[in-house]
């Protein structure tokens, strides 16, 4: 019996690093017994707060990337841009933060599941009772698997995407073609009308301007004698002719008046319209630029998780797959686990705590409508001994309480006897 003694002494003497009581801690398992069990049971709690860790790692790790891919500056999927410094900054904070929070849910999984049956087979029971924490191992590993991913096969992915970009580009600059050229047609349509009106009413114009000028130079002739009868000089016919052509003149200028405001609206319409028209031109370059900026918001984490699920399936099953073993392992090791001395330290732990605060837990029948069944009945001593004193207490004071009523009632009823004038009159 002392060689065994000095045998566990020597065991707990045995120096333990700051490391593996930190993976003590991330397996949630308690320090204090862990130093006073066989080294099975420390190098066991140690291995599964490694899992944990290592999970969480990879949290932080998927997390920065992911919220890099999310929120750093967007551009061309294939590029030499350096890394965003402030971004990846911001990205790693993110990270550290969501490998926390992964840490720490995964430590309460771990450790808030039981033992099992205490042996090496997991039951149909044991894995009911597991599955809510399965399932939360699912969804962590997807959360966890996306943006690794994406990285496993940025390669791929960048090229894939850099071809969506540049098809999406087009199209956009197509639309943007279509639609400058429609609003372009409409303005030109508009344009050609006022400079046709224009045109007619300056070529009307002219015409009667040159008409006149003609018949100014054929009466010229006409009394040089070099046209008509040959003989110089200004007839009656030649005065009446030149009256005519200065009546002529005359019309030509009024209408030209009449029509002056006219044309000037006309005028003031056509270099509007052509003002409009260079806009609608320029502004088609400032389109092209905005498109660019649009077609490089294509680049996101979901865009990238579809394009890796459309380049294999089987890359990211197997991503996840991984994942889903690295967070779900500890539930099933803690399952598949025999009980060794370190559970029943824990479990004395416990009872001893519980008989130290009054907590009897005992078997008890409770009638239900399938029958009797038995349920686990819990008495809290401390509250029951508490419920108890107070109890005498109130029972004790009712007790007195009445005493003195009584002997109250007496007295008055001696000092009414001895003096009733002093307690009742007439008045």
């Amino acid at each position: 019996m002392e060689d065994i003694k000095q045998y566990i002494k020597g065991y707990n003497e045995k120096p333990v690093s700051k490391f593996t009581k930190k993976m003590w801690w991330c397996a949630g398992a308690d320090e204090q017994i862990l130093m006073q069990s066989p080294m099975a049971d420390r190098v066991k709690y140690a291995g599964i707060g490694g899992i944990v860790f290592c999970t969480g790692l990879l949290a932080c790790v998927s997390g920065s990337y992911a919220f890099y891919t999310i929120f750093a500056p967007k551009g061309d999927a294939v590029s030499e841009d350096p890394i965003n410094i402030g971004w990846s900054l911001l990205s790693l904070a993110f990270g550290l933060v969501w490998g926390a929070i992964i840490l720490n849910m995964d430590r309460f999984i771990v450790s808030s599941t039981g033992k099992g049956d205490g042996t090496d087979r997991i039951t149909g029971n044991e894995l009911l009772q597991a599955l809510p924490r399965i399932l939360i191992a699912i969804v962590l590993g997807f959360a966890i698997s996306a943006p690794l991913e994406i990285r496993i096969l940025k390669t791929e992915i960048d090229a894939e995407l850099q071809k969506k970009q540049d098809n999406f580009l087009i199209d956009l600059n197509q639309k943007t073609d279509s639609i400058t050229n429609l609003q372009m047609k409409s303005k030109k349509i508009d344009l050609s009308k006022a400079e046709t009106e224009i045109t007619e009413i300056e070529s009307t114009f002219e015409k009667q301007r040159i008409e006149i000028l003609d018949g100014r130079k054929r009466l010229e002739d006409e009394i040089a004698g070099r046209i008509g009868s040959g003989k110089a000089g200004e007839g009656p016919a030649a005065k009446a002719q030149r009256e005519n052509l200065n009546k002529q003149e005359a019309e030509l200028l009024e209408k030209r008046k009449t029509k002056e405001p006219e044309i000037l609206a006309l005028t003031d319409r056509q270099k509007r319209l052509t003002k409009e028209v260079d806009e609608l031109d320029k502004g088609r370059d400032k389109k092209y630029k905005k498109n660019v900026i649009v077609a490089h918001q294509l680049d996101g984490l979901l865009a990238r998780i579809q394009i890796s699920h459309e380049l294999s399936f089987w890359v990211p099953t197997m991503i996840f797959l991984v994942l889903f073993s690295i967070e779900a392992g500890p539930i099933f090791f803690k399952m598949m686990m025999t009980k060794g001395a370190y559970e029943y330290m824990v479990e004395n732990n416990k009872k001893k705590i519980e008989a130290y605060n009054g907590i009897v837990f005992s078997d008890k029948l409770v009638d239900t409508i399938n029958g009797a069944k038995d349920a686990e009945k819990v008495d809290f001593l401390e509250v029951t001994h508490e419920t108890e004193s107070k109890q005498k207490q109130l029972d004790k004071q009712g007790e007195l309480t009445t005493q003195v009523i009584e002997k109250w009632h007496t007295k008055k009823g001696k000092e009414i006897d001895e003096n009733p004038e002093g307690f009742y009159t007439e008045e």
